[in-house]
């Protein structure tokens, strides 16, 4: 039934999500706004189909932790889900994407034109840069910033080091970083094409207010999101037993 059900739902996302591409295509000229609540609507019509057809649904925990102003918010990244689900959470989010996928069809023109935050990871530490003032200008504009701080997809149970772009981030951006944990790899893996049934979590942990030093930072930051991570991985896990 797993299978079935996650071929099904692959069928139709590639189905659907291409036809809401062309239909969007008109979108492109009209304003940023116009885009991010035309994706918004895309993104959770995928995620309605999530939960009908293999059966995954979500929960948010730490509401009480979401900040009163705009916010940098660095996520764990194990799946696509959460990089669908993040932006349209928010209603009006910088994301900060890898250049790779402006290339991606539909995606990449509608990401660039609802005005997300591009990083050229060949460049390294140059790229540092233009991320700080891109950040800074969406801050400025009312606007949250979502980060992936590894950098990359993670599978569940794995720990790669956070990059120095997050602390670059923290430190010229002087905005609160709110932590985000999750567990939605046991459920849509990284490169998987089996959707497992089930509840993904994201929680928003304690914020960590400017002013600590990068190296202090960093350990902060990873304790917190690997440590509730891993809680969340066991209580997928152990729902699963049941």
């Amino acid at each position: 039934m797993i299978l079935f059900r996650s071929i099904l739902f692959n069928i139709v996302f590639l189905v659907w999500s291409t036809l809401v591409g062309v239909a969007m295509l008109p979108i492109l000229l009209m304003g940023a706004p116009a885009m991010r609540r035309g994706c918004a609507w895309w993104i959770w019509t995928v995620v309605w189909l999530l939960r009908v057809i293999a059966n995954i649904r979500y929960e948010l925990r730490g509401l009480e932790h979401m900040p009163d102003t705009p916010a940098i918010f660095a996520s764990k990244h194990q799946s696509a889900w959460e990089t669908l689900f993040l932006t349209a959470y928010f209603k009006n989010p910088a994301v900060v994407s890898k250049r790779e996928l402006m290339f991606v069809p539909f995606y990449g023109l509608f990401a660039i034109r609802a005005g997300m935050i591009w990083v050229n990871r060949s460049q390294g530490v140059r790229a540092i840069r233009p991320m700080i003032r891109q950040t800074l200008d969406a801050l400025k504009l009312g606007r949250n910033v979502v980060v992936f701080p590894q950098g990359t997809r993670t599978a569940p149970g794995t720990h790669l080091p956070y990059q120095p772009g997050i602390a670059a981030l923290y430190v010229g951006a002087s905005a609160p970083v709110v932590p985000v944990a999750l567990n939605s790899g046991m459920f849509w893996g990284r490169r998987s094409f089996q959707k497992n049934p089930g509840t993904i979590v994201v929680e928003f942990l304690e914020p960590i207010p400017p002013g600590l030093d990068r190296k202090t930072f960093l350990e902060v930051l990873s304790d917190r999101i690997e440590t509730a991570t891993t809680r969340l991985e066991e209580e997928a896990s152990s729902a699963r037993q049941k």
